[in-house]
């Protein structure tokens, strides 16, 4: 999208992507932020941007070449977090809104970390595990001087995994001399992993779907819950909604779009999809041939889970939802964000509603640091005693400030990020 703002050198105006829809949700909130806006100007720089050749010897003997991206926004709070997304559409704009919003996300649920985001510009279901395997590694090996356990600690995103997790980590260690367990997140539990991490975004995603619900006057038993990807996190929200008596009556994936209207099995459709690869063709359900239909279904909640900017002028105005779940990072657009204010719909944005997974991912890292692990029931209590707390924080803040439920999370978490680059002052 344009932007008013100075574009740096580095992006094309006017078109900058995600990184315009990040620096306009900046503009809504500055004049909420009183003295602290005289630092505003943090908030619109990353603080450091890492661009990387990634060159890798395909199976056939063939060298190939990828871009890839860490760039680390903000490291006021603590050190960088935020995870690394393989996608052939990955762009540095792209990662640069990712971390401002992991910043944003971080300071939001009151974890000691700032926001930092990576990725490489490929689609991995083109390599071999091998290919994909010398990639991951060589990417790590070229990021390796700006990450660390105390600087900077990655973790899973759009196709990327545990097993991407453990690569990243060994080669780290191997490159330190020293197994180095907290450099990473998102990890197998048998590297230091968390238990009830993998679950974790989508976890969240629920837990603050529930605690909107309630505030709604909307009982989540019976609730038609429609689910844009069916991923890590789409898939576990969707299968805890139905679990809760709700019926999940949309899933919308890569490839398809299926609905039933008395609820999808969900289960039987996790199945297929590990099966198949994707809901097209699942034998419960009809698939819908115009996908564009799905942001008009019937349903109480709407829970993008996707990728960023899928919610814009076009089809806000379809969207019948009461409440919208964001479980991917930046699904819906500021156009987009009024159209839904003005339907009355509640919209809950993503740097809460998706907070879970960076939330366990700290659990993780703390884990990582004292040697003790953690029970799933602990993990499970303390996160959702965090989002529950951080939810209504920032509820109370927006019937105060009668702002939306997205700038009075900006608020919160600008606050606290500008608060400690005050107390840390300008070094030298």
């Amino acid at each position: 999208m344009s932007s008013p703002h100075a574009v740096p050198s580095y992006l094309t105006p006017p078109d900058i992507g995600a990184w315009g829809v990040y620096l306009e949700q900046i503009d809504r909130v500055t004049p909420y932020l009183g003295s602290l806006a005289r630092w505003v100007e943090t908030m619109k720089r990353p603080k450091r941007i890492l661009i990387v050749d990634v060159p890798i010897e395909r199976d056939d003997g063939t060298v190939a070449h990828f871009e890839g991206y860490r760039v680390q926004h903000n490291t006021s709070r603590g050190p960088g977090k935020g995870g690394v997304r393989f996608h052939q559409d990955v762009s540095l704009s792209e990662v640069m809104a990712l971390s401002a919003w992991m910043t944003i996300k971080n300071a939001a649920v009151n974890v000691p970390y700032g926001g930092a985001k990576g990725g490489i510009r490929v689609n991995p279901k083109t390599l071999s595990k091998a290919e994909l395997e010398r990639m991951t590694r060589r990417y790590t090996s070229e990021i390796n001087i700006i990450i660390g356990p105390t600087k900077d600690i990655p973790a899973p995103d759009v196709n990327t995994n545990e097993q991407i997790m453990a690569w990243m980590m060994d080669t780290y260690s191997m490159n330190q001399g020293s197994t180095a367990s907290g450099v990473v997140t998102g990890k197998p539990v048998s590297l230091g992993g968390s238990l009830g991490r993998h679950e974790a975004t989508g976890r969240g995603v629920f837990v603050v779907g529930c605690e909107a619900a309630v505030k709604r006057g909307l009982e989540i038993k019976g609730a038609r819950v429609a689910v844009q990807g069916f991923g890590n996190v789409g898939g576990v929200a969707a299968r805890l909604f139905a679990e809760a008596g709700a019926k999940v009556v949309a899933v919308q994936d890569h490839a398809a779009t299926v609905v039933r209207s008395s609820g999808l099995n969900i289960p039987a459709l996790q199945a297929y999809v590990t099966q198949n690869g994707s809901v097209a063709g699942f034998p419960e359900a009809e698939q819908l041939e115009d996908a564009s239909r799905f942001w008009g279904l019937e349903c109480d909640i709407l829970v993008p889970a996707a990728l960023e900017q899928q919610i814009d002028r076009d089809n806000a105005a379809q969207i019948r939802a009461s409440i919208v779940l964001e479980g991917a990072n930046g699904p819906t657009t500021p156009e987009a964000d009024d159209i839904l204010h003005d339907k009355g719909i509640l919209l809950v944005p993503d740097v809460i509603a998706n907070a879970g997974g960076v939330t366990v991912s700290y659990f993780e890292w703390v884990q990582d640091f004292s040697s003790f692990f953690w029970t799933e029931d602990e993990i499970n209590s303390r996160l959702t005693r965090i989002m529950r707390e951080a939810f209504a924080a920032i509820w109370a803040l927006a019937e105060e400030k009668k702002v939306s439920l997205r700038t009075a999370a900006f608020i919160v978490a600008c606050t606290r990020v500008l608060q400690a680059r005050e107390m840390r002052g300008l070094y030298p």
